[in-house]
């Protein structure tokens, strides 16, 4: 055997599984050191998983080939396989499960094709969001899926995860931009999930399916990417408030108006001070109620769009209104949306990231009832997000090294969760279930629905061996 054996226990068994992995894998592709290991073991959830025996192995695939010989392995001996990529999820679907073999496909990272003739993309799982965008870009074209996470996250993680981001008012999410997925299944079945024509309505839609699961169905191994012509630059205009119902206002007119936004983000009073704080270049005032950002892509001249974005802002009261008519004065104003996570975490050390959705016509409930939710269980609770379509990030932010903190912090995300579901709402928008929103499921959905989408993983993984404990 190639590789040597970890210095925990091993069992007989994996033994075997470890000796089979190392004559079928390529080369350096099969890990087993403690400390690779334990650095795999966690996405960037608050609360990973209770502390327990780790995972038997890692895999660090370089291609389809030997994405197949581990599942067959590992189907063969009853091993889970948790699949994963830039471990930059937020609902801890790329956790470790004990005795697991953990699949990284960020190795697996190269553009095959972009194509401006039928204005696809096909890549590997691995390929970062960003470096997609770049290359699509240089061909005059444009892949639309904008996850907050783009720099780092793979396209594999966002079709795990279904991801949307900053964009979604406009473009949808990226299920709407996969045409077709090579994946393997769990016995180490490689299968294309349907024609990579524009039109293919034969079967049932397997593509559809496999988007969004979670890596609870099969692993995706190269995806074949719908893009669109490149837009105009982006510019847009951003305003702070004295209120959030004022920003809504503001919101709810530009939605309505004729001039729809490509992006449409809020942030709440207590978000936009603690941005100010943690980047205070971004220009976002201390003391606002609340802050709005319209961003459009238009081609040509933008400038009745965002005269028409301001009026709208300054006519629901705003403050101070600030105008990017520049990809590069626009630059600035995103700085603020983009520094919200890492801004809301830097407050007590540690948060809880939600990514409810509710209706539009809702959103003002939800963010007036999430300060009630606060003041219930003492911790701070502040939210901002995607308002163009109603899906919010609802942070919890608390001493990660207090338990009082993370207890208290953990009851108010649950309440987050029922009181996006008693809105008409549902507790992810884009950032999938893990392991953070599973307790949820069933009251969102019901027993029946639960019940065919059990059905539905038997029949692609009839052992369940395919990231268990997961999403379902």
């Amino acid at each position: 055997m190639s590789a040597a054996l970890p210095s925990g226990p091993v069992a007989g068994g994996g033994v075997v599984v470890l000796d089979e992995l190392a004559a079928v894998l390529s080369p350096g592709a099969l890990v087993v050191d403690p400390a690779a290991l334990l650095a795999r073991s966690h996405d960037e959830a608050a609360a990973p998983a209770a502390d327990g025996p780790g995972a038997l192995a890692l895999v660090r695939a370089r291609d389809v080939a030997d994405v197949s010989a581990t599942l067959r392995v590992a189907h063969a001996h009853g091993v889970p396989v948790v699949p994963q990529g830039a471990l930059s999820g937020l609902a801890g679907a790329a956790d470790a499960v004990p005795g697991c073999l953990l699949l990284d496909l960020s190795g697996m990272d190269r553009v095959l094709r972009i194509d401006p003739v039928d204005q696809v993309a096909v890549v590997e799982p691995g390929v970062l969001v960003a470096d997609l965008q770049a290359a699509a870009a240089a061909a005059g074209l444009f892949y639309p899926p904008d996850p907050a996470s783009a720099a780092r996250a793979t396209v594999g993680g966002t079709i795990a995860t279904n991801a949307g981001g900053m964009r979604c008012v406009k473009y949808g999410v990226t299920r709407d931009f996969v045409r077709s997925l090579q994946v393997v299944l769990a016995d180490g079945t490689v299968i294309d999930t349907r024609a990579a024509t524009v039109k293919a309505v034969a079967g049932y839609d397997l593509t559809g399916l496999v988007v969004g699961s979670e890596g609870t169905l099969a692993v995706v191994t190269q995806a074949t990417l719908r893009l669109l012509p490149a837009p105009g630059p982006e510019r847009g205009v951003s305003a702070s408030f004295g209120s959030v119902e004022s920003a809504l206002a503001a919101a709810a007119q530009i939605v309505a108006g004729e001039h729809g936004p490509s992006t449409l983000e809020l942030l709440d009073g207590v978000v936009a001070g603690a941005v100010a704080r943690y980047a205070p270049s971004a220009g976002v005032p201390s003391d606002a109620g609340a802050w709005l950002l319209a961003v459009t892509d238009e081609r040509g001249d933008a400038g009745p769009t965002l005269d028409a974005y301001a009026a709208a802002m300054r006519s629901a009261g705003a403050l101070q209104v600030d105008i990017g008519s520049s990809p590069e004065a626009l630059d600035g104003l995103l700085a603020a949306r983009r520094a919200f996570q890492p801004a809301m975490r830097a407050l007590r050390g540690g948060s809880l990231n939600g990514d409810v959705s509710v209706p539009r016509s809702q959103l003002g409930a939800l963010i007036t009832r999430l300060g009630e939710i606060a003041e219930r269980h003492g911790v701070l609770v502040a939210t901002g997000g995607h308002v163009g379509d109603g899906n919010l990030h609802p942070v919890v932010a608390f001493a990660p090294d207090d338990p009082a903190q993370a207890t208290a912090a953990r009851a108010a995300m649950h309440d987050v969760l029922l009181l996006a579901r008693s809105l008409g709402g549902t507790v992810t928008g884009e950032h999938g279930i893990g392991v953070e929103k599973l307790e949820a499921l069933d009251s969102e959905l019901g027993p029946e629905v639960r019940a065919l989408q059990r059905a539905i993983k038997s029949a692609f993984d009839p052992s369940a061996i395919l990231n268990p404990g997961k999403k379902l």
